[in-house]
């Protein structure tokens, strides 16, 4: 089911929207529509479904409407034309005509926000800056209490609650951000390109760290970033924009070895598939009869196959296929194999989903659709 569903829209920043409708209707380009009408198209003609409990990722360049779709999630920036509709306490919302009191609802109990610029309050410890979003839905201070408290040891914040803003570092600060979004329990998350101010090494751990947050909460997130790298790792499908439309919307497969035109092949000509695409996004779906049981017996050591999970060392397995959890990194499947050579079995909640070949990988590798 579509948690947010965009039906071409259209965003135009000016005071006379409908002046731009016919030209972009005509499919002029952004300059010249601002040349003829004073009217800058952010968004055009946007046509976007995310489902409950995936990870959509915007990517574009500066200026490409990445961060003008998101904004129109939650109403802060209006739709000119066409319909948005989000998904909120069971019900759909139409964001381009919906009452105050809807949206005060959806932005207060629906939507939560992560931005890249942190926007803590630098007078309020951590503690206080977690809880500050719930003073809105009127909690008593016990459930106010066991949410903030439960979303700082999912951040890994719990024994820095008592800190100001400035004590932290970046990436400390960031989780406070993610913190206070969490503690609101909202279906939907938007995330602003919260890492990119961040050092690489730990923007590659607060990746990792809302991956993991991702397989237990199933929120349904909409992430914007510039980074290719990034786009591939976290979502289960992205859509790149170019000059506020929408160029190419696919999975992280389909982006990398079915580029749309040159403007997506530049995007991902450097990216290093082994890096960014999990076991998950190449095997082959299917289920075989029986196979559960010999599963259940893998951890015997005459079993037909073997179990391995990070980090245990790849010393120990033995030449016969391996099962591994289905969203390991391409890195990580290629290093099993190379040490067993034989098939990987993926599994997710104890039930095997996939297969995974050596020749699937090589052509991953290489750069070539499986």
């Amino acid at each position: 089911m579509s948690a947010i569903c965009f039906d071409h829209v259209d965003e135009v920043f000016g005071q006379r929207p409908e002046a731009a409708f016919p030209l972009i209707d005509q499919a002029l380009s952004r300059d010249d529509i601002f040349d003829r009408t004073c009217q800058l198209v952010a968004v055009r003609d946007a046509c976007l479904r995310v489902e409950e409990g995936e990870m959509c990722v915007l990517m574009g360049l500066s200026g490409s409407g990445k961060s003008s779709l998101l904004r129109a999630i939650n109403g802060l920036n209006p739709i000119s034309r066409g319909q948005l509709t989000v998904r909120c306490a069971g019900a759909e919302v139409d964001m381009a005509n919906c009452s105050a009191r809807q949206l005060r609802e959806v932005r207060t109990r629906g939507i939560a926000m992560v931005f890249q610029n942190f926007a803590l309050m630098p007078w309020l410890n951590v503690e206080e800056n977690v809880a500050f979003g719930l003073h809105a839905l009127q909690l008593s201070a016990k459930e106010s209490k066991r949410r903030v408290d439960t979303v700082l040891e999912q951040v890994g914040l719990g024994r820095r609650r008592y800190a100001l803003p400035a004590e932290l570092s970046g990436g400390m600060q960031q989780r406070v951000g993610l913190a206070r979004a969490l503690a609101v329990d909202s279906d939907i998350l938007l995330m602003d390109e919260p890492f990119s101010a961040l050092d690489p090494l730990i923007r590659n751990q607060l990746q990792d760290e809302l991956l993991s947050l991702q397989k237990t909460l199933r929120k349904t997130i909409v992430f914007v970033s510039h980074d290719m790298d990034e786009a591939l790792k976290l979502g289960s499908h992205i859509a790149i924009l170019r000059d506020g439309q929408i160029v190419q919307n696919g999975t992280p497969q389909a982006i990398m070895f079915q580029p749309a035109d040159d403007y997506v092949r530049q995007f991902v000509k450097h990216s290093n598939p082994l890096n960014v695409l999990s076991a998950a996004s190449l095997m082959r779906p299917g289920h075989f009869p029986g196979l559960e049981q010999i599963m259940s017996a893998a951890q015997n050591a005459h079993s037909a196959v073997q179990y391995w999970h990070a980090p245990e060392p790849l010393s120990l397995l033995r030449a016969k296929p391996t099962v591994v959890d289905a969203d390991i990194r391409l890195r990580e499947a290629f290093a099993v194999y190379a040490q067993t050579g034989c098939e990987l079995i993926l599994a997710q909640d104890g039930k095997m989903v996939g297969c995974l070949s050596g020749a699937q990988m090589s052509r991953a590798i290489l750069g070539q659709a499986a």
